[in-house]
């Protein structure tokens, strides 16, 4: 456990506050769906404003948003360091989370328009998830961990884009931002589970620093192509730059959608080893209420083995969501991932990660979403992963709320 100097988290919330607090939060939406009108987001039914409402954003065509997600989770062997690993981003059990307190500013090109235009984005991150997704050289030393424990900052976006009328539209990305790679993603309103699954949290990048470009072919087929800095990497190695691609297809009814990406170059830290993952994410809308996604990761990396062989790993998950109404879905994720060399979940321990989850998206409000859920872990692998390396499975309840600033 990291030693704590600060009074914020000198003394973490216990799992009975954070039941506490979810309870209130729970009371709160009943009253907010009764009293408030108008329901955009938190600061619009509280001030009748937005944040994207002032007249400067809007002579510019700026948009400022945001969002605060928290939640807490408990689990069965509830181990004295209160450590959920390898679980990671709701990695503390017992302990109440402020994971993202979250705000950006953008300014989205115009794709319709035949002429040069620009735009870009900028995004900040607080909370307990930002020590997962910093990149070396950029926003990995701006707060001391002794000073405020498993809270940080990070800068997950901050790039320029640019619109070029050549044929269908091309757009660039340049600068620091999202991988395109996976289904599940960093910001929190755009899962369905609090938690997520091995595959994103030990398979795949979080962000790049490079270009990325894009382009329609049509209104079906969609390529990407681009070169970056490798993994979460900003400024370190700047030598091994990776490519970045892939294509993406959406069938007319945008019912079915399929994209396949690819990362692949020099890894951040060994040079001439190179590292590769590539990912499928296939998509399909069996009814106008029923979704399934199906995702398979597999990586390799060049001498990253403690025993200098290659390592590999790979995955597949699973996911089914049912919409009963519009503000109440329910749904259910599997997952399988093999760290076949130990060198992704845990150093030197080889092995098969096994989770189910089922949880609900409840949305009493258009801003406000509560998300519990179920998850059960177990693993096959040459140490017991799980309660301080004490057992081969563990079952956890949690649950988060997202409010839409």
């Amino acid at each position: 456990m990291k030693p704590s100097t600060a009074v914020l988290c000198a003394s973490p919330l216990t799992f009975d506050k954070a039941s506490i607090l979810c309870l209130f939060l729970l009371l709160y939406s009943h009253f907010a769906s009764t009293v408030m009108a108008h329901d955009e987001s938190v600061i619009y039914a509280l001030t009748g404003q937005g944040f994207s409402q002032s007249k400067f954003l809007r002579e510019h065509g700026l948009k400022m948003d945001g969002w605060l997600s928290m939640g807490g989770t408990y689990q069965t062997h509830n181990p004295d360091n209160h450590s959920n690993a390898p679980i990671t981003f709701n990695d503390r059990s017992g302990e109440f989370q402020l994971n993202q307190l979250y705000f950006y500013l953008e300014k989205a090109v115009d794709m319709e328009a035949r002429h040069w235009n620009f735009g870009g984005r900028v995004d900040l991150m607080f909370g307990t998830d930002s020590r997962f997704t910093q990149a070396t050289g950029l926003d990995n030393r701006w707060i001391d961990e002794r000073d405020l424990r498993f809270y940080d900052l990070a800068l997950p976006q901050a790039y320029l884009e640019i619109f070029a009328p050549f044929g269908n539209g091309i757009t660039a990305k340049i600068g620091h931002f999202y991988t395109i790679l996976g289904e599940e993603v960093v910001t929190s309103p755009n899962n369905f589970f609090y938690s997520h699954a091995y595959t994103m949290q030990y398979g795949e990048p979080f962000t790049h620093t490079g270009a990325l470009l894009s382009y329609a072919l049509n209104e079906n087929l969609t390529l990407n192509a681009g070169t970056v800095a490798g993994w979460d990497n900003f400024s370190e190695n700047l030598a091994n730059w990776n490519f970045l691609g892939g294509v993406s297809w959406t069938n007319d009814e945008a019912t079915s959608a399929v994209s396949w990406s690819v990362v692949s170059g020099d890894a951040d830290d060994v040079p001439d080893a190179n590292r590769t993952v590539s990912s499928l994410v296939v998509s399909h809308n069996f009814t106008d209420k029923l979704e399934y996604v199906f995702g398979h990761d597999f990586g390799f990396q060049e001498q990253a083995a403690a025993s200098g062989q290659d390592a590999y790993w790979y995955g597949i998950n699973q996911y089914l969501v049912y919409d009963f109404t519009d503000a109440f879905s329910a749904g259910l994720r599997g997952e399988w991932f093999r760290d076949a060399n130990g060198t992704r979940v845990m150093a030197g321990n080889p092995g098969h990660y096994f989770a189910l989850t089922a949880g609900v998206n409840w949305k009493p409000q258009s801003w406000l979403t509560l998300r519990p859920e179920v998850r059960y872990d177990w693993a096959d692998a040459k140490t017991d992963p799980y309660a301080d390396r004490s057992k081969d499975h563990q079952l956890q309840i949690a649950m988060d709320v997202v409010i839409d600033l």
